[in-house]
């Protein structure tokens, strides 16, 4: 998957969409930069949130990204493959990857996550899944990005 974050509005669009609030532990699958994680915390003050990120670099920037926002006690980095790693006490799920890459991940989410785990995508469907909510959000640029949320237990 190339590394591409996502904009600030689909960030914010993301978590407003998956209601995350203080009760939320969100797992974010290829963290890149940490901005969803850090925006999670200071802006939505979920519990806990956790970066899985295998690109070394991109996991020194996140890295780096968190301690400057000031968010190491509630962010957790993982410098992994996402699917080596147990996403069970996830309440929420960010993902910018590709199709086929969700497609990939459908049995681990069935395995590991719990009925109402909500799962926000950025742009890209979790094939055979139905979403529970689609929206549009305007970036900066005035591209247009779509959010799908599934909720577990409801995305049959």
């Amino acid at each position: 998957v190339p590394y591409v974050p996502t904009p600030y509005p689909g960030v914010r669009a993301m978590l407003k969409i998956a209601r995350a609030g203080s009760n939320d532990i969100v797992y974010d699958l290829g963290c890149g930069d940490g901005r969803i994680l850090i925006t999670a915390v200071k802006e939505f003050d979920v519990k806990k949130a956790v970066g899985i990120e295998k690109d070394e670099a991109r996991f020194e920037e996140a890295r780096q990204n968190v301690i400057k926002a000031g968010v190491s006690d509630r962010v957790v980095l993982i410098n992994d493959d996402f699917f080596n790693v147990d996403i069970s006490e996830a309440t929420i799920v960010t993902l910018f990857l590709l199709t086929v890459v969700n497609e990939a991940l459908k049995p681990k989410f069935e395995r590991e996550l719990e009925d109402d785990t909500r799962i926000v995508s950025h742009e890209f469907r979790i094939p055979g899944w139905r979403p529970y909510k689609v929206v549009d959000v305007r970036d900066d640029n005035g591209l247009t990005h779509v959010i799908y949320l599934y909720i577990m237990g409801k995305h049959k």
